[in-house]
């Protein structure tokens, strides 16, 4: 096998170096730190099949041999492997042998280690089965155990979460500051990704005031938002409100209904519900509807909803409730398609603020589209940190409109306030919580991310 030797002077460039000349799924062999730096010795990723490979066609030694060319089934040097239908057939047909005279015929009994086929075989009668033949051995093709594979698997990831802990402590030494905060952000709930990406703009050096400073400020450019209801409210067209169960759709849209009426009248709002599987759906927006004096039209499928639409052209906004549905159910692509199809139909995706951030970015990745224009954040007053939701909107470039806090309509309805919404997320969790992180926890916890795939080190970012 042909093992490389990879040197650097940290652990993340010898990493990096790894996955540059042997991809990804390089096997890790060993590391160690030496005079000037890590030293890690590794494989490609097919190396133990081609080393397999080759041991199988290796040729078979003369010992192993008879004259005749044939191996020796009794030859305690040499052992064949066979498959284990080809084991129980040998077994079973198994009988002792018995010489017989020179005179008499030889038995037609297919030897286990030499194979003779007569000129002109005798077929056998119909009605008596031979149970003395042996099946040919086919030669099996080696391949590494799926035993050997789960062992290297779980070396590597105690490898990779070895270096992962030296990179830690690299960290902690160069700069505590940065792994105070890495650890601060991880509890707020902010994903690996963000933080390493915002850490690797603070200067090692930087004191904790300055380097606060800086979180905030990267944090408040990268988060998109609309400044007024002009985005929206004023500009006016058709707008969806999709997202998951219970995200608080048909409440939003009589929110924003609310609040072009004050300022265009009821006269240029109309509701659509295309919501008809649950049961009071369609009647509590009809509800929020004759309470702010709109019409509220109910669409069926596609070609209802282009009809409907193309009546109501004349309309200065249109609020489309949708049906709510799993973002692993396979009807947000049909939904998707047919909001897409329908006209100029430009959709707002629903995040729930309690929800966690794989669960938020698992949503957005399932709503995603080129006529996706934003989202709405919902249930803020429930949620202990905003840090999820924000991490999700800031990584996807996602623009937020606005956020509910409320059952309310429309009080509970605001445009985002960017220090608000950066308070909450980088509040400090209580010392008495559970989910506070101790001494090296935050380390475990990204040695952990990285063994999982992902390949984050600390300070190194994504290698």
């Amino acid at each position: 096998m042909n093992v490389k030797r990879f040197f650097a002077p940290t652990a993340r460039e010898a990493l990096r170096r790894v996955k540059e000349e042997l991809g990804g799924d390089a096997i890790v062999l060993s590391n160690r730190s030496l005079d000037g730096g890590v030293e890690i010795l590794a494989l490609p990723p097919d190396a133990l099949s081609r080393a397999t490979l080759a041991a199988a066609a290796a040729p078979i030694p003369a010992s192993a041999r008879h004259s005749g060319g044939e191996v020796a089934q009794a030859d305690e040097d040499f052992t064949v492997s066979l498959s284990a239908a080809a084991r129980r057939a040998e077994v079973k047909s198994w009988r002792p042998f018995q010489a017989k005279p020179a005179a008499a015929p030889a038995p037609k009994v297919a030897a286990v280690a030499q194979r003779e086929t007569p000129a002109h075989p005798e077929p056998p009668h119909a009605s008596a089965p031979i149970h003395n033949e042996v099946p040919r051995r086919e030669p099996v093709k080696e391949v590494p155990s799926e035993n050997v594979m789960q062992e290297l698997t779980a070396i590597r990831g105690l490898i990779e979460r070895q270096l992962a802990g030296f990179a830690w402590n690299e960290l902690k030494r160069e700069s505590p500051v940065k792994s105070r905060l890495l650890g601060e952000l991880l509890e707020a709930g902010f994903s690996s990704a963000l933080a390493r990406r915002l850490l690797d703009h603070i200067l090692p050096e930087a004191d904790e005031t300055a380097a606060r400073a800086t979180l905030r400020t990267l944090l408040n450019r990268d988060l998109l938002t609309v400044g007024n209801d002009t985005d929206i409210i004023d500009r006016g067209g058709v707008y969806a409100l999709v997202g998951p169960t219970g995200v608080g759709k048909t409440t939003t849209t009589a929110k924003l209904a609310a609040r072009c009426v004050v300022r265009h009248g009821a006269e240029r709002v109309a509701l659509l519900t295309t919501d008809g599987y649950r049961i009071g759906a369609h009647e509590q927006l009809r509800i929020y509807g004759r309470i702010l004096g709109v019409a509220v039209h109910a669409v069926r499928d596609a070609a209802d909803l282009r009809h409907t639409l193309n009546d109501l052209r004349h309309m200065h906004m249109i609020l489309i409730d949708t049906v709510g549905m799993s973002q692993r159910d396979r009807q947000v692509a049909e939904q998707t398609a047919m909001l897409l199809n329908a006209g100029d139909v430009r959709r707002l995706l629903l995040l729930n603020a309690t929800a966690r951030g794989d669960t938020l970015e698992d949503v957005v990745r399932a709503y995603s589209g080129p006529d996706l224009v934003g989202a709405i954040v919902t249930k803020v007053d429930e949620a202990i940190s905003l840090a999820p939701a924000l991490d999700v909107l800031i990584r996807q470039e996602l623009e937020l409109f606005y956020v509910g806090n409320g059952q309310r309509v429309p009080e509970d309805l605001h445009l985002p306030n960017r220090s608000y919404l950066l308070h909450r997320a980088l509040k400090s969790v209580p010392g008495s919580s559970p989910f506070r992180l101790d001494g090296d926890e935050a380390g475990l916890i990204t040695a952990a991310v990285q063994a999982s795939g992902a390949q984050l080190i600390p300070g190194a970012g994504v290698v």
